[in-house]
């Protein structure tokens, strides 16, 4: 199980954060030119406005900014209480590649992943590799993650394992990976939307969690209990409408998860108010299961 570095909780509460690409729409430049939330009001607007405590980032929303502007990020994020606590590579990396060149390209992307994300103050910096399911596939791509491991090991990193196709579709592959790495730095992010496409979701999670920092709450769309459109009030009833949340979080729960959950909206329409019923369900969701246990 990987060692977190950083402590984010309040009377033994699991904390929410925001998965910052959840603000697209908004972070990109509209047609004035600027965006309607600029990437360095963030922290402050993913903890004032939303009520989450912590961001993961997306190598993709920092393209081009350079050593002071990722220092200026995590200036931000600690005096608004709303550190980055991760960043994540989006783009599936080839470091098991039977093309040596190829590999090479995508270890040096992981280590530039991982050097941004000791800047940020991160605790820890995701990937997702690509590569088939094979055995010669996992092998190749467990040494060039002992390459990109001891780099993260001495900026004090975890590396967690993201879902795709492939070689990380399935929990037992995965945990193959990490047994073939080793170490105490790397581990898994669960997503709900990957656990969503499992044949059963909640075994998914409660495989995969163990090893886990960071789990993906990713939602969609809700709706109300009686099967309608949402109410526009937030404190009103919500369920879920894309799949069952409750499984999940139980699932989660269960197994002792004592990382952060990041709200990952990805439905259409208001972000800040979808992130907003997303956080309010699975406010609702936590405190329920857990008040059970």
């Amino acid at each position: 199980m990987v060692v977190s570095s950083r402590t984010v909780y309040a009377c033994s509460r699991m904390l929410l954060t925001l998965t910052a690409t959840s603000l697209r729409s908004m972070l990109k430049p509209g047609r004035s030119g600027r965006p309607k939330l600029e990437l360095l009001d963030l922290p402050a607007f993913a903890r004032q406005t939303l009520g989450l405590h912590g961001l993961n980032l997306s190598t993709r929303q920092l393209a081009g900014m350079d050593h002071s502007g990722l220092e200026e990020i995590r200036e931000r994020g600690d005096k608004e209480g709303c550190a980055c606590l991760l960043l994540f590579e989006p783009e599936p990396q080839p470091l098991g590649s039977a093309d040596a060149s190829e590999a090479e390209a995508a270890c040096d992307r992981a280590m530039r992943v991982v050097e941004a994300a000791s800047i940020l103050g991160c605790n820890s910096a995701a990937i997702t590799p690509l590569a088939d399911g094979s055995d010669e596939s996992l092998d190749r791509t467990a040494e060039a993650l002992k390459r990109v491991m001891a780099r993260a090991e001495r900026r004090e990193l975890n590396i967690l394992i993201s879902p795709g196709n492939g070689l990380t579709k399935t929990p037992e592959r995965v945990t193959a990976l990490l047994k073939k790495v080793g170490g105490f730095r790397v581990g898994t992010m669960p997503d709900f939307g990957a656990a969503a496409a499992a044949d059963d979701p909640a075994a998914y999670l409660r495989r995969l969690t163990p090893y886990a920092t960071v789990v993906t709450a990713a939602t969609r769309a809700f709706t109300s209990p009686g099967g309608g459109p949402p109410d526009k009030f937030l404190d009103a009833p919500l369920e879920h409408k894309s799949y069952a949340l409750r499984p999940m979080v139980e699932a989660v729960l269960s197994v002792g998860f004592d990382g952060t959950m990041a709200v990952d909206y990805r439905g259409r329409g208001d972000s800040t108010l979808g992130i907003q019923r997303s956080r309010a369900i699975l406010e609702r969701l936590i405190e329920d299961v857990a008040g059970k246990k």
